[in-house]
């Protein structure tokens, strides 16, 4: 027995270990946005998706397995584009590991930690239904009707990070580098290879610091240049967080970040390292809003191979505006109210991604099927809808629709009944209240439409279907036969990244049908539409 332990310890010996030479640990607060869905998966609660919480502390659970995947997809889809399969020695890869189809992948140098909130979680229940795009009421058949438990914007999160960098050994990474460039070497000269082995990228520091500046900068609020001076900090990051991110939930955002750096060759860092977290260690950290900053390195705009569409338009309530849901408090309230969601505390109204998302689908489909055009479109645009197909090709939405908190509001209480179409008269029991809301200034709400990988003829639906919501021709919510849910709109600004244009669309005077349009040349925003009339396929 001794002998057989003596020999798997020589084994272990043998191995190549990992010779750590610095460790860099990186802490912040995450905050979140909007609502956010972090199920557990139990089938048999209350809710068709509740969250998952601390099995001690019943606080709100933020795995790290959530946020290296969130990460990781951040990083892929910054260094390659949308819909790219991932690949080996790619920036991904280097932090995150191998990919999964590669038994011989690296271990990931970057260390997670779960995350539990701050405070016990103030809960927000939000449910849904599908509507049937030819009656425009619920489909009984499709039987969608669903609710969701959310953790209210707000919640707090403390993030742990720790970057392992390790001693660079030239000959184990040309022996690897050899192993996973075989093919080259059968079909290019060993000069080609020489040089592919110069700039190849393996865990060295440059490239992980690079690597994880990336990828924690889409955690930090950006500056949106559409709106004024003391706005510019309102903008989430660019990172959403658990289910139905592409409408709107799990919007995020770190306001500072703690940086530590320890030289594990250094007694002194060592040992500082080793009483970390124990109050005892006089090590202080680098504190920044801007992660690049603090790990000393540059980030090239340039470098971001995503293409998108984005459409930033501000509307103006023209008519009340009722999406159904339940009441915000307890107590005594109409029959029906307004969604309203929790923003730090505060009861706001708000226009949610799914409801947006379910307006626009149906107009589209109207759209493609007036012009005769393949609903294919539809479905590569907003995703497959499986009720009436099951065999389709499960594929997520590439519009990301955002919820917007819709300000300078009041809500009023209706009383109204149901009419005997026999009798003429009223409807014995039928008597309801509905509190809608009622827009009061001239800037009610903003929308945030983004569109990833877009085709020319793709633009030109979203341009179709933002003229219909402009002109009032398209309601959202409730009741819409009765005159509710229609939008005004006052300013818009369309940007599109791969072919850097831009254009700002404005009516300053609604009273008058004119619009102003500046930036990029406007007949291409026309050679869009027709793209899309002489679509074929």
């Amino acid at each position: 027995m001794q002998l057989r332990r003596n020999l798997m310890s020589n084994e272990r010996l043998k191995r190549n270990q990992r010779h750590i030479i610095e460790r860099i640990i990186i802490r912040g607060t995450l905050i979140l946005d909007t609502p956010t869905c972090l199920g557990n998966g139990d089938p048999d609660g209350p809710t068709d998706m509740m969250l998952v919480r601390d099995s001690i502390s019943s606080h709100a659970l933020l795995t790290g397995t959530s946020v290296a995947g969130a990460l990781r997809n951040y990083v892929h889809e910054h260094e390659h584009g949308y819909r790219q399969d991932e690949q080996n020695n790619s920036l991904s890869t280097s932090l995150f590991g191998g990919i999964s189809e590669d038994d011989d992948g690296d271990q990931s140098p970057l260390i997670i930690n779960d995350s539990i909130s701050s405070q016990v979680p103030k809960i927000e229940l939000r449910d849904g239904v599908k509507i049937n795009s030819i009656t425009r009421t619920v489909d009984p058949e499709a039987r969608a009707k669903y609710d969701l438990e959310l953790l209210q914007a707000g919640t707090k999160f403390s993030l742990s990070l720790e970057l392992l960098i390790e001693k660079e050994d030239r000959e184990i990474t040309l022996i690897k580098v050899i192993g996973r460039e075989r093919p080259l070497l059968k079909t290019s000269s060993f000069h080609t290879f020489l040089f592919k082995w110069l700039a190849y990228r393996y865990k060295n520091k440059a490239t992980l610091l690079k690597s994880l500046a990336i990828a924690l900068q889409g955690l930090e609020r950006k500056q949106d240049q559409n709106c004024s001076e003391d706005q510019k900090d309102l903008k989430s990051g660019e990172i959403s967080l658990g289910m139905k991110k592409r409408r709107g939930f799990g919007r995020c955002h770190v306001k500072e970040w703690q940086v530590w750096s320890f030289n594990l060759e250094d007694s002194g860092d060592r040992m500082a390292w080793l009483l970390f977290d124990r109050e005892c260690t006089n090590k202080l950290p680098v504190i920044t809003n801007k992660i690049a900053d603090a790990l000393g390195v540059v980030l090239d705009e340039k470098e971001d191979k995503r293409d998108r569409f984005t459409i930033n338009a501000t509307f103006t309530l023209a008519s009340p505006l009722l999406i159904r849901s339940g009441q915000a408090a307890t107590g005594r309230a109409p029959d029906v109210v307004h969604l309203k969601s929790k923003r730090y505390g505060k009861d706001e109204s708000v226009l949610s991604g799914t409801s947006l998302a379910g307006v626009l689908r149906h107009r589209a489909e109207r759209i493609v099927n007036t012009l005769e055009k393949p609903t294919t479109i539809i479905d590569e645009i907003f995703g497959p809808d499986f009720s009436e197909d099951k065999t389709k090709e499960a594929k997520a939405s590439r519009l990301i629709v955002h919820e917007s908190v819709i300000k300078d509001t009041t809500d009023l209480v209706q009383t109204r009944i149901a009419i005997d179409r026999f009798t003429g008269g009223a409807y014995h029991g039928a008597l309801f209240q509905e509190q809608p809301i009622f827009g009061k200034g001239d800037e009610n709400l903003q929308l945030e439409i983004e569109l990833r990988n877009p085709e020319q003829h793709e633009i030109g639906l979203l341009l179709l279907l933002l003229k219909d919501l402009w002109t009032q021709d398209l309601p959202v919510g409730g009741s819409s036969s009765v005159g509710r849910g229609r939008l005004q709109g006052k300013e818009a600004t369309l940007m599109w990244t791969k072919e850097q244009k831009s254009w700002k669309i404005a009516q300053h005077d609604l009273s008058k049908n004119s619009l102003e349009i500046t930036g990029s040349d406007r007949q291409d925003l026309e050679n869009h539409v027709k793209k899309l009339v002489k679509y074929t396929k």
